[in-house]
């Protein structure tokens, strides 16, 4: 595929996500083609791209026009590498890694809706998620639009939520799945940061809210009175209209915007099936309050 003519955008739901075809970004991108992906990237929050072949220096190379990438912490098996490896195969010896392993039991908590790098001072602008082998069932990715439900909060709901600060940690989302996962390392790299209960998108305006597994409480509000805060707004959120399921194949690309969606993989049988996928994160510019 040659890298010309103008791109299609299709959408994929009636309020977020579309289908990128008419582009090539295997390939080196000018800043004239890269253009109108990321306008397209603003509006719509999640891209998906079909038939895309990807090694790690091309998905490098395209990530890199979103921003500087993120470098992946202990806590990961590609750690030091600009990768997030989303994976049931051994790194080293590509053979299935057992379902009590302490990696697979790590990567469950990736079930849970989240924001990639919330965790984070500067939290993420965006995550590209490649398809190297697909299992034949399962293993979905779904995104919910977290404009939606900023839209669907009550005005009161809304006013009460908007001066409020949420502490993240990757300690409280891996809590969730196994208390003590996380080692002393991994901790002392990621120790807890505040973000805002929503996001403004500085090209359009609109406002998103800005939670996920990775917030444990409100600062300044009693422990369990600010999780059940978190808990409502997160089911608040997760509703059917506001969801997006993606099925891959191998070959596909998606691009989806931390600030505005979260996301969740979904079950598949890592005893039977290979599943092997790569993430770069790219990181933000801004943070959403002063630290």
């Amino acid at each position: 595929m040659r890298n010309t003519g103008p791109i299609k955008v299709t959408r994929l739901h009636p309020l977020f996500g579309a289908e990128i075809t008419g582009i090539d970004i295997t390939r080196p991108l000018s800043a004239r083609e890269f253009g109108p992906i990321r306008a397209a990237f603003e509006e719509h929050s999640v891209l998906l791209f079909r038939d895309q072949p990807m090694d790690d220096e091309k998905q490098i190379a395209f990530s890199e026009n979103f921003g500087p990438l993120e470098t992946t912490g202990s806590a990961n098996p590609a750690a030091g590498t600009k990768f997030q490896r989303q994976s049931n195969l051994d790194i080293l010896t590509g053979e299935p890694i057992p379902p009590d392993d302490m990696r697979m039991i790590y990567q469950k908590a990736n079930y849970f809706w989240h924001s990639d790098s919330s965790f984070k001072r500067v939290p993420s602008l965006c995550s590209i998620l490649t398809a190297r082998i697909c299992p034949p069932e399962g293993g979905n990715t779904e995104f919910l639009s977290m404009r939606a439900a900023w839209n669907a909060l009550p005005p009161a709901l809304q006013a009460t939520i908007e001066p409020l600060i949420a502490e993240h940690a990757l300690e409280y989302s891996r809590n969730r799945v196994q208390k003590g996962i996380l080692s002393a390392k991994a901790l002392a790299e990621l120790p807890p940061v505040k973000q805002r209960l929503f996001q403004d998108n500085p090209v359009n305006g609109r406002r998103a809210l800005y939670i996920g597994a990775h917030a444990g409480f409100i600062v300044g509000w009693p422990r369990a009175t600010g999780e059940a805060l978190l808990h409502e707004l997160t089911q608040r959120a997760d509703q059917p209209e506001f969801r997006l399921s993606h099925a891959w194949r191998e070959g596909d690309v998606i691009v989806w915007d931390n600030r505005a969606v979260l996301h969740r993989a979904t079950y598949y049988d890592t005893v039977k099936y290979k599943r092997f996928m790569q993430r770069t994160t790219i990181g933000g510019d801004v943070m959403t309050v002063p630290q």
